[in-house]
């Protein structure tokens, strides 16, 4: 269907050019002679009139260009390319659209970039992954050239379990309909059985904090994704870490550490339960010093706008090639590392920012990037680049209302938080559902919950770790177990909040929920904002 349509337009523009050929040969044949002008055109004009034409086809041709049709390429193994669809009114969904699949190339991923119209249900069942930037116009309308999608997509049957997706929905909160369309498209790609790769992101008024952490959520489809430069920078402030602890000694997974931060001036900012820390991770210093040596550049060498050197290696990528001692060279291809994000443990009142992590590992051994700095190149008393971000899609429900918490892993940070912060408001009624492997050694927080349960804090505490013997083997067993107080507990008015996997816990949850209370009551919890996840 797809490739008669595109036959159907070449064919179309060779008629309208041969159509405008023809006029133009006729119009000459009319006015050939010299009566045809009163006066003839001084050679300048003719000049001018030349390079008007010839800046007219240089604008056909580019616009065709950046439209024309790509050739469909097959990434590895033959799996085919990552669609990238946008749907746009004033150009921006399209730029970010440009973007991310830009961010997606230099990461070794095939793409196939597509405004919205030019989707077909052919498309959609042939790709594996797609990514869909949608912007919203009007009072919650779709832009003009989506219409045809909705129109010849959106209300035809379809069956889409094998696609993996996600959304950024652009948007303005002064308006009710606040990223509507994205939320439509959303909604229709779950109805349809596809599966999301990470909930919607929605971005206000161009908001470069959103717009960063939908960078950072592409790193799911591949590491290389994660390494890419952000789009725009943080404004990092300088923090200092304090304290930090491995949780989980002799554990079968990788090590789990708890940080303590505390700004190096001033008091502790506030911030809310959910919110994110953005962390600037930093090469370490026996690396840049290898690396300088190895390449020819004294310690105090400068870059050409008087910063030092192996400062600002410390937080770029480095290079793997470069002419010795070329220091003009370099400083045009350092690129800088990308940020990093991590659920905030704690609330203001404890005092700290408290950071809950796992040491990652590359393939080849060494730690990860953001793991490594934060847990192995760093001791108390260093600096550490920090940023605060809102994430008002996981901020606490109001104070009256039940709330029910699951999730698993390093999960538990972002819930330990909202614990806290119900607490700090006097909110008794919580329940607690969380999996790891052992109890012995991965029950993170393990005693200070339980000392909440005690003090009537966690009205239900239910653990369950995989590796031990018990009646349930994951958090989303013991939670259908429960289904009757679940259905108890939504009817009373709880929001679920879910912080943990995404894959594996996060998908097996969200079908317990459908199960139990059914698909237009889960439905409806998502509507209300009273079913919310920030897995990865």
């Amino acid at each position: 269907m797809s490739s008669n349509r595109s036959l159907r337009a070449v064919l179309g523009n060779i008629g309208m050019i041969a159509t405008l050929l023809l006029i133009a040969f006729l119009l000459l044949r009319l006015h050939l002679g010299e009566s045809w002008w009163l006066t003839s055109p001084l050679p300048a004009q003719w000049w001018s009139a030349l390079v008007a034409t010839a800046i007219y086809a240089a604008a056909c041709f580019a616009l065709w260009w950046r439209v024309r049709p790509r050739k469909e390429e097959s990434g590895n193994d033959g799996e085919p390319p990552v669609l990238v669809a946008w749907a746009s009114q004033t150009g921006f969904a399209q730029q970010l659209a440009e973007r991310t699949a830009e961010s997606l190339r230099a990461a070794g991923h095939k793409t196939r970039l597509r405004p919205l119209d030019q989707v077909d249900a052919a498309m959609l069942g042939s790709s594996r992954k797609a990514l869909f930037i949608a912007s919203t116009t009007g009072e919650g309308d779709p832009p003009d050239h989506a219409l045809a999608f909705l129109s010849r997509v959106m209300t035809q049957p379809a069956a889409l379990p094998r696609l993996q997706y996600a959304v950024l929905a652009l948007g303005d909160r002064t308006y009710d309909q606040f990223c509507a369309f994205g939320h439509q498209l959303d909604d229709w790609l779950r109805e349809h059985r596809a599966q999301p790769l990470f909930d919607t992101v929605e971005v206000d008024n161009a908001d470069p904090d959103a717009l960063r952490h939908w960078q950072q959520l592409l790193g799911q489809l591949g590491s290389k994704v994660a390494d890419v430069p952000d789009w725009s920078a943080p404004a990092y402030q300088p923090w200092r870490l304090q304290e930090r602890q491995a949780l989980n000694p002799g554990s079968v997974g990788g090590t789990v550490f708890h940080l303590k931060l505390h700004p190096q001036e001033g008091s502790l900012p506030a911030w809310q339960a959910g919110d994110i820390a953005e962390i600037g991770p930093h090469q370490s210093a026996d690396a840049v010093a290898h690396w300088m040596q190895a390449n020819g550049f004294a310690a105090t060498a400068l870059l050409p706008d008087g910063r030092l050197l192996h400062e600002v290696l410390a937080v770029s990528y480095l290079p793997e090639q470069i002419a010795s001692g070329d220091i003009t060279g370099l400083n045009a291809t350092l690129k800088p590392l990308p940020h990093r994000e991590y659920s905030i443990a704690s609330m203001p009142s404890d005092g700290t920012l408290q950071l809950m992590l796992r040491r990652q590992l590359r393939p080849d051994g060494t730690p990860g990037l953001a793991s490594g700095w934060l847990c192995d190149y760093t001791v108390p008393g260093d600096a550490i680049d920090l940023r605060l971000r809102s994430n008002r899609n996981f901020h606490p429900p109001q104070v009256d209302a039940p709330l029910i918490l699951i999730g698993n892993g390093t999960g538990i940070a972002g819930l330990r938080a909202h614990l806290r912060a119900r607490i700090d408001t006097g909110a008794r009624r919580n329940w607690l559902l969380f999996g790891e492997r052992n109890a012995a050694h991965d029950f993170h927080f393990g005693d200070e919950l339980q000392k909440w349960q005690r003090e009537g804090w966690i009205e239900h505490l239910d653990t369950v770790f995989s590796r031990d013997e018990g009646p349930f083997h994951y958090v989303q067993d013991a939670l259908a177990a429960d289904a009757l107080r679940l259905r108890e507990w939504v009817e009373q008015g709880a929001t679920i909040l879910v912080c943990g996997s995404l894959q594996g816990m996060a998908p097996a949850v969200d079908a317990v929920i459908i199960g139990a209370l059914g698909s237009e009551a889960h439905e409806a919890l998502r509507i209300a904002g009273r079913y919310r996840r920030d897995v990865y």
